[in-house]
């Protein structure tokens, strides 16, 4: 009992550390999301210029998801004329370029990390993009669109189907603070917390359960934590492997890579680790009902390479500037709710939280959650005020 109440601890006092970073990140993104429809989106990525690839990244930063929704989303907008790239580029950044990833990463293991995630992520886009250009021949992206079409169902698709972009016209702020604006922030703010709190708590208690029961030395021995070059080589070959078993994706995998940062792993081996969310096993499945199974081998093989090439770069160019980490202390060891400014930010995040829920409550979102997982050609439009 002492060890489940020891990972218990743990679970809740990460949980405490990085929830108000959460509600804002989610709350910025739904402010995004209220004034921006998504067939907007979909027009602007037609092809798979460098222009084009970082405007998707842009976008699909701003429209922060789910890794499930984040991949259904750019499946709808593959099939709407997207660029399959542009697609691939807008679910990176929806899952991996994330203000709120970017927040809870330097809570829990240091600016650092948080810098790399953002230097890593383009990174990691070229590298995909380059891929794409040789190995992604136009007919297998046709085949890839004639499964598309097809529409079976993956996982969160009702979340993802759903516009609830304010459509009336109007300034930035007019939009933003006019009943049915404050409502679709309310709505997107509420399903986009829906959407990822199962894999959230089960990356929690899975960080809670390894910090507290596995010791440091079977991580170094795993990690090649002793030898530094090895080490190096090895974290951003495995780490990407790690998390396609681990089942954890989104911020649900943060918690697990401040557990493998106190065990050893690499620097470069905890970012290809983090982007690794798009690759666990059930998303693959959903890959292959998405695009076919000759698409699912390439997407496997080009992002892992691509993860891979992304981490080296980020070991090699933080390495020598000097900024990778010394002491390997992240917050998730440390046990414990105190009364500091974690306090403050969290009572302030909650009031807001609280009236963004009440205000979905009021304004009848309750059905809507119970579209999310919904069929995939269904266009919701949830901005009533």
């Amino acid at each position: 009992m002492a060890a489940i109440g020891h990972a218990l601890a743990l679970t809740g006092s990460m949980t405490w550390e990085i929830l108000w970073a959460l509600i804002l990140g989610f709350a910025l993104s739904a402010v995004v999301q209220a004034v921006v429809r998504k067939a907007t989106i979909a027009r602007l990525m037609g092809d798979d210029r460098p222009r084009t690839l970082a405007l998707a990244a842009v976008l699909g930063a701003a429209s922060s998801s789910c890794s499930y929704a984040a991949v259904a989303l750019a499946r709808s907008l593959f099939r709407k004329g997207a660029n399959f790239t542009a697609a691939m580029a807008f679910q990176i950044g929806s899952t991996n370029l994330v203000v709120e990833l970017g927040i809870i990463l330097a809570l829990l293991m240091g600016w650092q990390f948080t810098a790399a995630e953002f230097v890593g992520g383009p990174i990691m886009i070229m590298l995909l993009a380059v891929q794409f250009r040789i190995f992604v021949r136009p007919r297998l992206v046709a085949a890839a669109r004639r499964q598309a079409e097809r529409g079976l169902a993956g996982s969160m698709e009702g979340h993802a189907a759903m516009d609830m972009s304010v459509p009336t016209e109007g300034s930035f702020l007019r939009r933003l603070l006019s009943p049915p604006g404050l409502t679709a922030v309310s709505r997107v703010f509420v399903m986009e917390w829906a959407a990822i709190l199962r894999d959230l708590i089960l990356g929690l208690f899975i960080a809670g359960a390894i910090g507290a029961w596995v010791p440091n030395t079977f991580w170094q021995g795993f990690f090649l934590s002793d030898h530094p070059v090895l080490s190096a080589l090895w974290g951003p070959l495995i780490g990407p492997l790690v998390a396609i078993l681990s089942f954890v994706c989104s911020i649900g995998n943060v918690p697990l890579a401040a557990v493998l940062w106190n065990g050893g792993i690499s620097f470069g081996g905890v970012i290809a680790f983090i982007y690794a969310d798009l690759l666990i096993l059930p998303i693959l499945a959903i890959y292959r009902r998405y695009y076919g199974t000759r698409m699912t081998i390439v997407v496997f093989g080009t992002f892992y390479a691509a993860m891979v090439g992304a981490g080296y770069t980020v070991e090699i160019l933080f390495g020598t500037a000097g900024l990778i980490p010394t002491e390997r202390n992240a917050t998730v060891m440390e046990a414990g709710i105190h009364w500091n400014y974690t306090t403050w930010l969290n009572i302030v995040f909650l009031i807001l939280a609280a009236a963004l829920v009440l205000r979905f409550l009021r304004t009848g979102g309750i059905p809507m959650l119970r579209m999310m997982g919904g069929a995939p050609d269904t266009n919701h439009l949830g901005t009533q005020p």
